[in-house]
């Protein structure tokens, strides 16, 4: 086990890289080609009002996209459903419903570096989580030490026996991690300070004119000022301020104009905060990620869970060491609270921390119409990684189950600069 250095990691939780091997340095996304994800799912077609349509989009951010194709459709975003957000600086893949539109209205439809092709039909739209998983296919540039090729084949030994299954930076932002410092805000019911944040909160290589308009809010919170600042890219920012110069003061209203799996995103956001910073702990003080111990967490692949108890742990240690069921942590929320735990009392302790209760999930969950009952989350994630060197690049190719992260398995291997990840 490695301290990770990297501000960002103490920031985001995560504290540290489990395999010992020195990283193979290198970059991330060099171009958008460099990083390749399509989405896995089995979607049934039969008559209904959704369209289900094939995304493809390059260099693209998820919500962004989302409300350039409803703005060329005419319709509202939140006619459009899809299963997960997908990286920006990429070349991605997936599949989204869309309602009431058919196969001519997609056809009508052109924007730069936006394929949609129509699939069919279904009764229902794809919600969030509804998809198989993700296959990957990613070119690290610019290792400067090919010396350290000869560890791979040790690192994909390692994969296969898990790295920690930390929530990843995609999740927070790198040049800007503020998502889940907006969600605390909202939790909290600040919603005044969860804009604040979201306009003014300055980040890592802006542009002159983002920089300005960012300082201008956090200074002034004067949204009229700052819409004229802002660049016409940051849509999202902008209705924002749209809202608050039409109606000065209403904040919770600024807020409810963002997507709602965009405001979702925040709140969970949290959550996954939450998971990387415990499970980081329980590193910091030697604990298992293999073994379980008495008041640990369990779960099944059909989403059962248990805890182990004085009685339990010894047949629960052999379960996990067959792979019958993995540890997991908790992600607190409005139902699922803490108990009594190793993991559970750190938890407890950060939502102390924060001020936050399980009664502010449920009052979020009515405002911003996404509930937040809470889950559990396995602590490791394994995968079949294959790595081929071309020249000085290495190509790594691998799948994950939903709401697992590719640069979770990539920080692991190279060790580098966030920043030369996204």
């Amino acid at each position: 086990m490695i301290k990770s250095n990297w501000d960002i990691d103490q920031e985001l939780g995560l504290w540290y890289y489990l395999t010992g091997y020195p990283g193979t340095g290198g970059v991330l996304r060099q171009e958008p080609g460099d990083f390749e994800v399509v989405e896995k799912a089995d979607h049934t077609y039969t008559n209904g009002p959704y369209l289900i349509c094939s995304l493809k989009k390059i260099n693209w951010d998820q919500h962004r996209a989302v409300k350039a194709i409803a703005s060329g459709l005419g319709i509202s975003h939140q006619r459009i459903g899809f299963a997960g957000t997908k990286d920006k600086r990429a070349v991605t893949t997936q599949y989204i419903s869309i309602y009431k539109k058919t196969e001519d209205d997609i056809s009508k439809l052109s924007i730069p570096d936006i394929v949609l092709t129509s699939l069919g039909t279904m009764q229902h739209p794809i919600k969030l989580g509804e998809l198989q998983g993700n296959m990957f296919k990613i070119l690290i540039r610019d290792i400067a030490d090919k010396s350290l090729f000869s560890s791979l084949e040790n690192f994909q030994k390692s994969m296969s026996d898990g790295i920690p299954n930390y929530v990843g930076y995609q999740r927070f932002g790198v040049r800007r991690p503020v998502t889940h410092l907006i969600g605390l805000e909202i939790l909290k019911g600040n919603f005044q300070e969860a804009v604040r944040v979201m306009i003014g909160k300055s980040g890592s290589r802006m542009d002159e004119h983002e920089q300005e308009g960012r300082a201008c809010y956090m200074d002034t919170e004067d949204a009229a000022q700052c819409l004229h600042l802002l660049p016409p890219r940051l849509s999202l920012e902008r209705s924002v301020l749209h809202h608050l110069v039409s109606n000065p003061g209403d904040y919770t209203g600024a807020v409810l104009q963002l997507p709602g799996t965009l405001r979702s995103m925040y709140v969970s956001a949290v959550q996954s905060w939450i998971f990387n910073t415990t499970l980081s702990m329980r590193m910091r003080d030697g604990l298992s990620l293999f073994e379980p111990e008495t008041g640990d967490r369990l779960i099944w692949p059909d989403g059962r869970t248990d805890k182990t108890t004085d009685a339990t742990v010894h047949a629960a240690k052999v379960q996990v060491k067959r792979g019958k069921c993995a540890l997991a942590l908790l992600l607190p929320g409005g139902t699922y609270v803490p108990g009594d735990g190793y993991d559970d009392e750190n938890i407890q302790s950060i939502l102390q921390e924060q001020g936050i209760t399980s009664q502010m999930f449920e009052k979020m969950s009515s405002i911003l119409g996404t509930t937040f009952a809470g889950s559990y989350r396995p602590m490791l994630m394994r995968t079949d990684l294959s790595c081929e060197v071309i020249d000085d690049h290495l190509l790594a190719k691998f799948s994950l189950p939903p709401g697992q992260y590719a640069t979770t398995v990539l920080r692991e291997l190279m060790k580098t600069d966030p920043e030369d990840m996204v």
